[in-house]
C-alpha cells in the first residue's frame, strides 16, 4: 500500500501518519517467564509518531550509551475507528498487520518510571513495515513473529502463545479512548530481545504460514551517534548491572556473574575442575554418607536409573519444570520456542539438565533430537523423573541420561513445559540452579555447592579408610570392632596411615 500523505517515505506503508502509537509492556508468555512475572492484565505506554521509520533505514545509538535493545513485534494498524467495542467485534476494526521493532535505550529508563518516554521515543525507534497484511486475510491467533540479528534468528514465537489475544488489546484500549484510523498498536515482544551495537543489522518479519502472507523483512541498521546529551538540561544516561541483565536478556548474556542461588554464586564457579575431578572418584554412596553426617537426608533423586550403567556424571544443575498437562496451557506454552527448547539450546558445557516431571512416567520428557542438542552443547548429562521417548535412539547418542523409564507418548499427553532456571522438585528432592549433581549406578545425589568441597574431601578420606577396612576383612578379620572401627582398630589404621604419609 502506498502512502500519499508521506512525501519522504518516513511512515513506510502506513496509510497516514499515526495519531497514536500504543505499546504493551508484557504480552508473550516466553518474555513474561524470562522476566519472572506474569501480569494479570495488559499495561501500556505511548510512543510518539515521530519515532516511526521505514524499512531499510538506520537507528542511532546515542553517544555515551551502551544498551540499545531490539524488540521484534507485530504491529496492528487500525482500519476503522473503535470506541468501546466488544471483544467479539474488536478484530473487525484492525485494518492491517505488519512488522515493527520497538527499539529501547535502557540507559535512559531510570527516570522514566515505566513511561518509556525517552528510552523508547527517539527518532527512528519504531521502524514499521515493509508491507501491510490485510487483517481480514489472517487469523489473529495464527501469526508468526521472527527476528534476525546479522542473519541469525534471535526471536521466534506465535500469537497462539500470547498472554492477551490481539483482539483483547483493541477492545481494552477502546474502553478508554477512541482508536482512530491509522493508529498503531505494538503488541509486545517474545523472549530473545537483546542488545545490538553499531554495525548490526536487525530484521523482523510477521507472516501467516497457513495463508502464505508476509510483511516482508523489516530491516534496520544500527549506527553510532556523535552528539552527547547536554548535562545541564536533563538527566544523563545511566546503567547498572540490573539494566544490563534486562537489556541483554540474562546475566550470562551481559557477561555478568550469576547471582547467588541462580546457577551458582557470584563469587565464582561452583564446580572447579579440581572439585570435578574429586567427585568423579567418589561413589554416590560415599557422598550420601557424608551428607547424612551433616544432617542432609533428602538429597537423592529417587526413582531414576541410568540408561548407561557404569557411566559417572558430575555437573551443575540447569533446571526445567513441567506442570501437569492442561489443553489450554499447552496451547499457550507447549509449542514454538518453549521452555523445554530454550533449556536444551542454552545448556552449557558441564551442566546437567534436571527435569521436574512430578514422577509422571506416562509421557516422554525428551527425545533423540533434544538429547542430540544437549550433547552438542557439551552437557554433562540429563536427569528426568519422567519418561524418555525414542529410548534406543537416545541411548545410542551416548549422553548420560537418568530416567524413570521409556514411554512413546509426546510431551503434551501429560506435561506442559512451564519455566526453567528455577528451583524445582525432581524425584522427591529439591534442586536449585547451580546445585552440583553426581550420579552413578546407585543413583543421583544433589550436593549443595557451599559444602561441596568439604564433603568431597571427607568422602575421599572415608574411601581410603573403607578400602583399608576391606583389606582387613579380606585378610580374615571379623567385622565386629573393625566396621565401624573401635579404638584398637583406629589406632592400627592411624599407624598405617603414618607409614603412607
Amino acid at each position: 500500500m502506498s502512502n500519499s500523505t508521506d512525501a519522504d517515505g518516513r511512515y513506510g506503508p502506513l496509510p497516514v501518519r499515526p495519531g497514536k502509537i500504543i505499546a504493551i509492556h508484557l504480552s508473550y508468555a516466553s518474555r513474561a517467564d524470562q522476566r519472572g512475572r506474569r501480569p494479570a492484565d495488559p499495561s501500556y505506554f505511548f510512543k510518539p509518531s515521530s519515532s516511526v521509520a521505514a524499512s531499510g533505514g538506520t537507528i542511532e545509538r546515542p553517544d555515551g550509551t551502551e544498551l540499545l535493545a531490539f524488540e521484534g513485534e507485530i504491529a496492528l494498524v487500525i482500519g476503522t475507528p473503535a470506541r468501546r467495542v466488544s471483544l467479539a467485534d474488536a478484530w473487525n476494526h484492525v485494518g492491517w498487520v505488519t512488522a515493527s521493532n520497538d527499539f529501547g535505550l535502557y540507559d535512559l529508563r531510570a527516570n522514566d518510571k515505566g513511561s518509556n518516554v525517552r528510552s523508547k521515543g527517539g527518532d527512528g525507534f519504531t521502524p514499521i513495515g515493509p508491507d501491510l497484511i490485510d487483517a481480514r486475510a489472517v487469523h489473529p491467533a495464527q501469526l508468526r513473529l521472527r527476528t534476525w540479528v546479522n542473519g541469525t534468528l534471535a526471536q521466534e514465537d506465535s500469537t497462539a502463545r500470547l498472554l492477551f489475544p490481539l483482539a483483547q488489546l483493541v477492545a481494552d484500549l477502546s474502553q478508554h479512548f477512541t482508536l482512530e484510523t491509522g493508529d498503531v498498536i505494538l503488541t509486545g515482544t517474545p523472549a530473545g530481545s537483546s542488545v545490538v551495537v553499531p554495525g548490526d543489522v536487525v530484521e523482523v518479519e510477521v507472516d501467516a504460514p497457513g495463508a502464505g502472507l508476509t510483511s516482508g523483512r523489516l530491516r534496520t541498521t544500527v549506527t553510532q551517534g556523535e552528539t552527547a546529551f547536554d548535562e545541564t538540561i536533563g538527566s544523563l544516561p545511566a546503567v547498572d548491572d540490573t539494566q544490563r541483565a534486562e537489556a541483554w536478556g540474562s546475566l550470562a548474556a551481559a557477561g555478568l556473574p550469576p547471582e547467588a542461588g541462580e546457577r551458582g554464586s557470584a563469587a565464582g564457579p561452583t564446580l572447579s575442575p579440581a572439585l570435578r575431578e574429586k567427585l568423579l572418584r567418589i561413589p554416590v554412596a560415599g557422598l550420601s554418607g557424608q551428607l547424612r553426617k551433616r544432617g542432609l537426608n533428602n538429597v537423592t533423586i529417587d526413582g531414576v536409573r541410568p540408561m548407561h550403567p557404569g557411566t559417572k556424571i558430575v555437573g551443575t544443575a540447569r533446571t526445567l519444570r513441567f506442570v501437569p498437562g492442561r489443553e489450554d496451557l499447552f496451547a499457550s506454552h507447549g509449542g514454538g520456542y518453549n521452555a523445554q527448547k530454550r533449556v536444551f539450546d542454552a545448556v552449557d558445557e558441564g551442566e546437567i539438565i534436571v527435569i521436574e516431571a512430578r514422577g509422571e512416567t506416562g509421557s516422554g520428557t525428551l527425545g533423540d533430537i533434544l538429547a542430540l542438542r544437549a550433547k552438542a552443547r557439551g552437557a554433562a548429562g540429563i536427569v528426568t523423573d519422567g519418561g524418555v521417548r525414542d529410548f534406543d535412539a537416545v541411548a545410542a547418542i551416548g549422553i548420560p541420561v537418568y530416567t524413570s523409564g521409556a514411554h512413546p507418548a509426546v510431551l503434551g499427553r501429560k506435561h506442559v513445559p512451564w519455566d526453567h532456571d528455577v528451583t524445582i522438585a525432581c524425584g522427591g528432592t529439591t534442586v536449585q540452579p547451580g546445585d552440583i549433581l553426581v550420579g552413578d549406578t546407585d543413583g543421583v545425589i544433589v550436593l549443595p555447592p557451599g559444602i561441596a568441597e568439604e564433603v568431597a574431601d571427607a568422602a575421599l578420606a572415608q574411601e581410603d579408610e573403607d578400602a583399608w577396612v576391606a583389606d582387613q576383612v579380606a585378610a580374615g578379620h571379623p567385622v565386629n570392632g573393625l566396621f565401624p572401627m573401635n579404638a584398637e582398630w583406629r589406632g592400627r589404621y592411624d599407624a598405617w596411615r603414618q607409614t603412607k604419609s
